[in-house]
This record gives C-alpha cells, structure tokens and sequence, in this order.
C-alpha cells in the first residue's frame, strides 16, 4: 500500500497536478535561506483532469514528461498531493504508549468509525500530533486517508512520466507549508487568513489560523467562465480566447464589458464563501485575505476585493524572499507564483 505522507529520504520536486495544469517546483536551502533550483508550468487539454480527478493518465503523465525535461530538476523523486475534497482527515485519540505498528493495527481494528469505505479500498497514514490537553496518557493522532484509486492515478502519472512517486500529501497540507513562507509579510495581527484560489472551474477557501487549516471549501465558479465570455464576445475558438487573456491582447472594451463584470461576480463569490464560514464556526471575521490560483493576479481584483469585503487583499507569492538559480524564468515565476503554493508546498517536503 502507497501510503500518504511518507517520509523524504532525499530532496523532491513538487508536482501540482490541478485541471489546467502541471506544475513543478524543486527547491534548496543555502545559508538558511530557499533558492528555486528548477520551475516549469505547461498547460493540459480541457477533460485531461476534471473536477481534480485525472482522466486521461497517459496525457498527463506526456505533459509532466514535458516540463520536466523544460525545467531540468536534479532529482526524479517527486511529491505530489491528492485533492482535500478527495481526504478523510480526523484527529483521534489514542494510547501515548503504543508503538508505530501497534498504533496502525489499532487504526484499523477502528477503521470503520472513521472512513465510509471498505478498508482494502483505502490508502492511510497517521501523524502523531502532541499530547492529549486534557489527559497526559493520551496523545492526540492525525489520521489521514483516501480511496486507494486517487493515489493510484497519480503514481500512474509519475510513472508514465520515468519519474518515482515518493510522497503523496493532501492539497490542504502542502497549503500550510507554504502559508509559512507568507506569514512574515503579512500584516502585524493577521492571525486568521482566509486563501482565495480562484482555479479554472472552482474557487477554493481555505481559512488559517495562525498557520493551522480550520475550514476550506470550494464553490463552482473560475477562471473558465471569463474564458468563455472571452470566446462568446470576440469569436474565437476557447484555445484563443484562453490564450488572449493570459496575454491581455484584447479589444478596448474588455476591461468594461467583460473583465469587471466578472470580478464582481467572484468579489459575490468570495463574499458567499466567507459568510458560509462564519456560519459555519465560531468565526465572525478574518484579519487579511491573500489571492491564490491562476485567476488570482487578475489587474485591479485585489483593490475590488478589499472594496467589496472591507478586508485587506494582496496576493500571495511564497517566493518573495527565495533566491533563484540562473536556469529559472524569474518574470515567468513572479507571474505564476499566485498559482504555485500547492507546489511549493509539496517541494519544501525535502526539507521534513
């Protein structure tokens, strides 16, 4: 059994496989300081991976062929991440005295009050976290799983790819990580931040707290729809019009006829997403919100945001205090960086 979260003997590249997308990251430290030694992003046809499921492996695994022979990484062990729709995580309580084997034999005799599928159908792993607050014998046990399927078809992808699958994560976790890298440009007091990723068909909030995942959730609405208004507006086939806003190589009218109607679309979006958190904990306001995903560099939707919601908005760069080696696109990276935490996430995994 492939099992989540599995330690790094060796450094790793950070692979984000999101439905637009591959994504690659390899990072080393130097000095006590990150440097971006290889980065790569190459796009996917439209049903290669869908809805995060990936639906075409031999598509996928041609095109991380691809960027990994583009971004040229010294490493073929790769880190990726299942989708945090697609993880069962709990926190269980368990005897501070068990060994590793005991504790999995334990998790499994208890499997079935935690996962809603057939054991033999599930890829687990299992974290111990600190000691219980409330009793010094217990410790309180991170429990992670996923159907087996999800995992598989990754590693299947990597494979295709002449790479090694060596860590599976979960989006969510990857997330923190990178989190990590922005907490220190944040403002002083923004311990609750809630992550805005705007995808290609969804956009995900994730809230923190002081660094800690509390909530995410994900809505039907992206970047896709703005593409299609693109395509339906100027008579083009979807390929041009997708290619036509990345490069903002479009009518004079764009900005007013379709670009701002569609930020405030998603500033309603993002207004939904944060009043169902609030109802949903004990929550009644973040301190700061940071923009993520391909749709989060869009010019002038910070300022939109912050007008609509009344919170401050910037975008999220995990590289802003990183050094780059001299093979990375620097002004690539810089405008795809809002895109690339999940990957950065997954590529700090060398250094557990």
């Amino acid at each position: 059994m492939f099992k989540l979260n599995s330690k790094a003997t060796k450094g790793v590249i950070g692979v984000d496989i999101s439905s637009t997308s591959v994504k690659l990251i390899q990072l080393s430290e130097r000095n006590g300081k990150y440097q971006v030694e290889a980065y790569g992003v190459l796009p996917l046809e439209e049903n290669d991976v869908m809805d995060k499921a990936i639906m075409q492996p031999e598509r996928v695994g041609e095109v991380l062929e691809r960027v990994y022979s583009l971004a040229n990484p010294s490493t073929q062990q790769v880190a990726l991440a299942v989708p945090t729709i697609s993880a069962i995580t709990k926190i269980i309580e368990m005897d501070a005295d068990m060994g590793d084997d005991e504790r999995e034999v334990q998790i499994r005799m208890d499997a079935e009050q935690y996962i809603p599928y057939p054991l033999d159908e599930v890829s687990l792993d299992f974290e111990i976290m600190k000691v219980n607050d409330r009793n010094p014998e217990k410790v309180d046990v991170l429990l992670v799983a996923t159907r087996t399927e999800n995992v598989e078809k990754r590693v299947e992808v990597v494979e295709l790819a002449g790479l090694h699958a060596k860590i599976m994560d979960v989006d969510s976790y990857a997330l923190e990580r990178s989190y990590a890298l922005l907490a220190d440009s944040l403002p002083m007091g923004a311990n609750i931040v809630g992550v805005l990723d705007i995808g290609h068909t969804q956009t995900t909030l994730t809230v923190l707290d002081r660094g800690k995942v509390i909530y995410s959730r994900e809505q039907s609405f992206g970047g896709k729809q703005l593409t299609q208004e693109v395509q339906q507006r100027y008579g083009l086939s979807y390929a041009e019009a997708g290619f036509a806003k990345k490069e903002r190589n479009l009518p004079d009218d764009y900005e007013t006829e379709v670009l701002y109607p569609f930020m405030d679309a998603l500033a309603q979006q993002a207004a939904r997403s944060l009043q169902f958190f609030f109802s949903s904990s004990q929550y009644s306001e973040v301190d700061h919100l940071l923009l993520a995903g391909g749709g989060g560099n869009l010019l002038g939707l910070p300022k939109l945001l912050q007008d609509n919601l009344g919170y401050r908005v910037t975008v999220a760069n995990p590289f802003l205090r990183m050094s780059y080696a001299p093979q990375v696109d620097t002004k690539k990276l810089e405008n795809d960086a809002s895109s690339l935490l999940v990957a950065c996430g997954l590529a700090l995994r060398s250094f557990d």
